[in-house]
């Protein structure tokens, strides 16, 4: 269901993509520092908001989704040291250690087991190699969060769960990758304009009104950033 909602809504989203690229782009070279000669990974890449953000600042970037309606988007878009290939990020098909730089950008919060994201990037990370990380945090308090599962799952049926920081920052330990920077982005999303990206219409889009935890007229959400090291085989 959640791949042929990503379907649907596929040049929209590419759309309100393109016109936040370059905000992107320099939020994510000032964050990870690129040398120039990493070859990453953008695992859960859509239309390829993260790859596209780091091509022109590293050697190579592999963009990794399930939905090709995306993955062709992405690929309209891609300079030439840029490739986009069908694939799940619980289970990517690459050898261990094959990346210096690996990232996801709001896909934790789509996968059923988002541990399994965790492990397949620190896995395809070489020992040294660093991972990035962003998604939006579930608010530390339980009722709070349930709501704004609540309210995401009825604007958009993909979602599953938000993670709170503690919970990812057990993920990376567990996988032996060390937190070497953290940041936080508050969002204030217009309602109508994220409801209108997600596809929601008729009955779904009223329930996600009357479910919106912040009234009719905004969303706030908080992103995570998270750069890691990792830093044994």
């Amino acid at each position: 269901m959640a791949e042929n909602r990503f379907a649907r809504t596929a040049a929209r989203f590419a759309a309100h993509q393109d016109a936040h690229a370059a905000e992107l782009s320099e939020r994510v070279q000032h964050f990870v520092l690129p040398r120039g000669d990493e070859r990453a990974i953008d695992v859960g890449c859509g239309a390829g908001a993260l790859a596209l953000a780091l091509a022109p600042h590293v050697r190579e970037v592999v963009g990794v989704d399930p939905v090709e309606e995306l993955l062709e988007l992405a690929r309209e878009r891609a300079p030439a040291n840029a490739t986009f290939v069908r694939g799940d990020g619980t289970a990517l098909e690459f050898p261990d250690g094959s990346f210096d730089l690996a990232g996801t950008i709001r896909t934790l919060h789509h996968v059923h087991r988002p541990e399994l994201v965790i492990a397949e990037l620190a896995r395809v990370t070489r020992p040294g190699g660093r991972i990035l990380v962003i998604d939006q945090l579930a608010p530390v308090d339980p009722l709070e969060a349930l709501a704004v599962d609540r309210f995401e799952r009825a604007r958009d049926p993909g979602h599953m769960r938000l993670l709170p920081d503690i919970d990812l920052r057990q993920l990376y330990e567990a996988n032996g990758l060390v937190l070497s920077r953290t940041d936080r982005v508050e969002e204030v999303r217009d309602l109508r304009e994220f409801l209108d990206l997600a596809g929601c219409t008729g009955t779904e889009r009223e329930r996600a009104e009357a479910l919106a935890p912040h009234g009719h007229e905004v969303f706030r959400a908080v992103l995570g950033w998270y750069l890691l090291e990792r830093r044994f085989a």
